[in-house]
């Protein structure tokens, strides 16, 4: 059996090095095993299977002669078909780094978000896609027109020299510059990769609410009774990029018509919890009001570390306000 018969091998390893590269991404390893992971996946196997489909024919050159009388030329045309390996490599990398970043626009509208499961799984699903299709289109290419990754061809940047009558320059200096190109251009997705860009940390404070009914005017419990123990859940979410320490502060407060501090306030209670990035708390506040009116308010206030000695909403990191009535 002659190596052209294995001509569908280097579409069956995309297919297989795409799955296992995808496994090993959506484990956690990090790192710079996880770079050396992801930029094979970025940058060379969705162009490949591309270039494939798009090119399945092996590279070859013929002449078509030309009829001196009718047309008084004297020089055949050169023909070319398929691609070289080296325009195969390159190639290979221009198309990946226009697939990816439509997958990743893609993603984002999505209800996942630009998070790394939409986009790990579209640049999986579009490189095996790619590449079966690529399979089927060698398939029917007649078997001396196909292209098979012999030991030859698999020489990507120094593929055989085959000299023409066109052809007088040495084509290494040219390979030469075209892999210091794709050395810059990996040395740079591999920065990228390992320092992805990272918003601004922030936190997330409101209040567990109620289902909404119509039998409810608010979506949290606004009523209470002076004297009688109750309770309030918050909920606090992390996306400060690093683990945090919060307290949280309820005040009592009576407002004026306009809605601002009348200058009568008690607190009611304050708890503290520390919190992982990304995680979520909802940490209970237990209060007994004591003061009475249908012109206050419940101030929760959140800190990031410890509550001043006489908190307010000023030096507050975060301040919910919810108008309640207390009997």
């Amino acid at each position: 059996m002659s190596d052209t018969d294995w001509w569908f091998l280097d579409l069956a390893v995309v297919i297989a090095t795409t799955g296992a590269l995808s496994i090993g991404l959506f484990t956690a390893i990090s790192g710079p095993v996880r770079i050396a992971l992801a930029l094979p996946l970025v940058l060379f196997l969705p162009g490949y299977a591309l270039v494939s489909a798009l090119f399945p024919d092996e590279a070859d050159e013929t002449y078509q002669d030309f009829d001196e009388e009718k047309t008084g030329l004297g020089n055949p045309l050169l023909l070319t078909r398929g691609l070289e390996p080296i325009e195969r490599g390159i190639l290979s990398v221009v198309f990946s780094v226009a697939i990816v970043p439509a997958i990743t626009l893609f993603a984002s509208a999505t209800p996942r978000g630009l998070t790394l499961d939409p986009v790990l799984l579209g640049i999986a699903l579009t490189t095996i896609i790619l590449s079966l299709i690529a399979i089927v289109a060698r398939y029917r290419c007649p078997p001396d027109q196909r292209f098979a990754p012999t030991q030859t061809k698999l020489s990507v940047f120094f593929p055989r020299f085959r000299p023409n009558s066109y052809s007088k320059t040495n084509p290494r200096p040219y390979n030469i510059a075209i892999v210091l190109a794709l050395g810059v251009l990996l040395l740079s997705a591999g920065f990228a990769v390992a320092n992805p860009p990272q918003h601004e940390g922030y936190t997330e404070f409101a209040v567990e609410t109620s289902e909404v009914d119509g039998d409810i005017e608010t979506m949290y419990d606004a009523e209470y009774t002076a004297g009688e123990a109750t309770s309030l859940s918050v909920s606090i979410t992390n996306q400060e990029h690093s683990e945090q320490s919060y307290t949280t502060v309820a005040l009592l407060e009576r407002v004026d018509d306009s809605g601002e501090p009348a200058g009568e306030a008690e607190q009611l209670a304050s708890t503290s919890t520390t919190i992982a990035d990304g995680d979520t708390a909802e940490p209970t506040l237990e209060f007994t009001p004591s003061m009475q009116g249908d012109d206050l308010q419940v101030t929760l206030l959140l800190y990031q570390g410890e509550a001043p000695a006489e908190p307010d909403a000023e030096s507050a990191y975060r301040v919910i306000e919810l108008p309640v009535v207390v009997e």
